[in-house]
């Protein structure tokens, strides 16, 4: 083997390496992922039973209700609701109303369970995706103060 041949074969299994370590990251990463979906994105696109992913919306009012040590709410979209069940302490800004954004997966019957809940950190703040959201379904509102809701 000559030096060209030896130095070429070098370079192409270090390539060789460096793409595989990169598909092995990449397929640990994706794991890992969770996406946003609103309640009316869910019933165009089913996610599978136990898949993780992240429900935004807002709490439906009158839909709040605690059972033994279970949290139960709906979060909306405005069109569409979904029912989730939360067995931990629900942050403190969580009310009926607000913006939330759920950690979770669907059980058999649709019902998400969710393992993380979000709450808006302010009077004024609702999550981002959960805006985009309200604003593609043109549902997002400003008053004359520039105040959102």
């Amino acid at each position: 083997m000559t030096r060209k041949q030896k130095r070429f074969s070098i370079i192409a299994g270090l390539g060789l390496v460096i793409a595989l370590a990169a598909i092995l990251i990449f397929t640990a990463l994706s794991d890992k992922i969770t996406f946003f979906y609103s309640p009316s994105e869910l019933q165009e696109d089913p996610i599978a039973v136990g898949q993780a992913f992240r429900l935004g919306g807002l709490v439906q009012e009158d839909s709040w209700v605690k059972e033994d040590e279970y949290n139960i709410f709906y979060i909306t979209d405005n069109a569409l609701a979904v029912k989730v069940i939360y067995k931990q302490i629900l942050p403190d800004l969580f009310r009926e109303g607000q913006g939330v954004i759920a950690e979770g997966s669907l059980d058999a019957e649709g019902v998400f369970i969710a393992t993380n809940v979000l709450a808006k950190h302010d009077e004024n703040y609702i999550p981002k995706e959960v805006v985009d959201t309200l604003k593609e379904r043109g549902e997002w509102k400003e008053d004359e103060q520039g105040d959102k809701y």
